[in-house]
C-alpha cells in the first residue's frame, strides 16, 4: 500500500514557476520590441544581396488590356557592372520553381526556349558582355506566367561557382518598423 505524498515528495516548487514564467516572458518581450525597432534577427539567407531588383511585372499589353503578358524588367541596382555571360538565373512564382531556368542572361548567347516558357530577353543590360549599373534587362515570360497578386522571386547566379549573387522579390515585402508599430498598437487614433 502507497502512502500518501506529503510537502516534501513534491518535485515542483511555485518560486521556480514563476521565475521560469517570468523569464520567458522577458525573453518574448525583448524579441517583440528587437522585431519593432527593426533590428533585423539572423535568418538562414540573411546574406544574399539585392543587386538584381525586379522593379516591374507588366500584366497589360502595350494598349493597356489586361492579357496576363509577364514582362519582367530587372536592373542592376550594384555599383559595378557584371559579365552577363557568366550569369544564370531561377524564377519562382508563390514560392514554387518555375521550371523555365535562364542558362546565361547574355542576349546574344540566350536560346529562346518557347516550351519552357521564355518568349524573349532584352534590353541593354543583356546586350554586349556587360551588366552596367542601372540599366535593365527586360525577360518576357510565356503569356499567363504571372498574374496580379502572385509573389514573384529571381535568384541570380554566378555560373563558374554556382553560387547564389542577388535575391529580388517582387512585389518587395512588408517591412515592420518603428513607425509601424507605433502606428497600430500606440496610436490612441488607431482604436
Amino acid at each position: 500500500m502507497t502512502s500518501p505524498l506529503t510537502k516534501s515528495d513534491c518535485a515542483s516548487s511555485p518560486v521556480i514557476g514563476v521565475i521560469m514564467m517570468l523569464g520567458i516572458v522577458f525573453i518574448l518581450f525583448i524579441l517583440v520590441l528587437l522585431l519593432c525597432l527593426d533590428v533585423h534577427l539572423p535568418e538562414s539567407d540573411g546574406n544574399v544581396p539585392e543587386i538584381f531588383v525586379i522593379s516591374q511585372i507588366r500584366h497589360t499589353s502595350d494598349e493597356g488590356v489586361l492579357n496576363y503578358n509577364s514582362l519582367m524588367t530587372v536592373l542592376n541596382h550594384g555599383k559595378s557592372p557584371y559579365d552577363n555571360r557568366k550569369l544564370f538565373a531561377k524564377t519562382y512564382r508563390n514560392g514554387v520553381r518555375l521550371t523555365c531556368d535562364i542558362p546565361t542572361l547574355n542576349g546574344h548567347d540566350f536560346i529562346y526556349v518557347h516550351p519552357c516558357g521564355i518568349q524573349w530577353m532584352g534590353d541593354l543590360g543583356s546586350h554586349n558582355y556587360y551588366w552596367y549599373p542601372n540599366t535593365p534587362i527586360k525577360i518576357n515570360y510565356a503569356q499567363g506566367t504571372f498574374h496580379p497578386g502572385d509573389t514573384v522571386m529571381f535568384e541570380v547566379y554566378d555560373r563558374a561557382t554556382g553560387k547564389i549573387v542577388s535575391r529580388s522579390t517582387y512585389p518587395e515585402q512588408k517591412k515592420y518598423t518603428t513607425q509601424w508599430f507605433y502606428n497600430h498598437f500606440l496610436n490612441p487614433q488607431s482604436a
